[in-house]
């Protein structure tokens, strides 16, 4: 549903993913990369659930950016039900939300597992905010890795259970990122000074 032609593989698209259980900073966070990138004329690539997802959407249309939501349900009904409004925002302002299913067919829980593989694959790098181990948005790294695309971490607090698979990640050699200017250098765009 939606402007498909942001599908287009010309369109520059970044996914921003985490846990639904983020804390007050990850959420800032993510909304505002999220808003950084939509300023730079990028795409926002998240999967419309609670917690990080939310923020990036919400972040990139602040900046009145376009987003790709990708459900893990039919397009007939949007999941969480609470997110119709934030659905309904992104179609409004040039977004599209995309689901590989069937109409009619429900969410499940592996669903949410497939279609990070979409995130990610429709994406050039993938964002990961605040990644418990066990979270779903590991298994969108692991796709990422896959697809050949880019992996960038935003580190956080040792102690805090949230960040502990984030910062394996990094471990194993993904990048570290304080901002959306990181992102800018990794993937060689030029921005305006506002964007800077």
């Amino acid at each position: 549903m939606g402007n498909s032609s942001l599908l287009n593989s010309d369109c520059l698209k970044v996914a921003i993913v985490g846990t639904r259980k983020a804390t007050p900073s990850g959420l800032a966070t993510a909304r505002n990369i999220a808003k950084q990138l939509g300023e730079a004329g990028m795409v926002v690539v998240s999967g419309l659930a609670f917690g990080i997802d939310k923020a990036a959407h919400l972040g990139c249309l602040d900046a009145g950016g376009k987003t790709i939501a990708v459900l893990a349900n039919g397009l007939d009904q949007i999941y969480p039900r609470q997110h119709q409004s934030l659905a309904e925002s992104i179609l409004k302002t040039g977004g599209v939300i995309v689901s590989e299913y069937e109409r009619e067919k429900p969410y499940l829980p592996s669903q949410f597992l497939e279609r990070n593989r979409i995130i990610s694959g429709l994406s050039h790098g993938v964002i990961i905010i605040e990644a418990p181990f066990g979270s779903g948005a590991l298994n969108t790294a692991a796709h990422a890795i896959e697809q050949n695309r880019e992996v960038f971490i935003v580190p956080g607090d040792i102690n805090n259970p949230n960040y502990a698979g984030s910062h394996h990640l990094i471990k194993q050699g993904a990048a570290l990122i304080t901002s959306a200017k990181d992102i800018f250098a990794a993937i060689n765009i030029e921005v305006n000074d506002k964007q800077k």
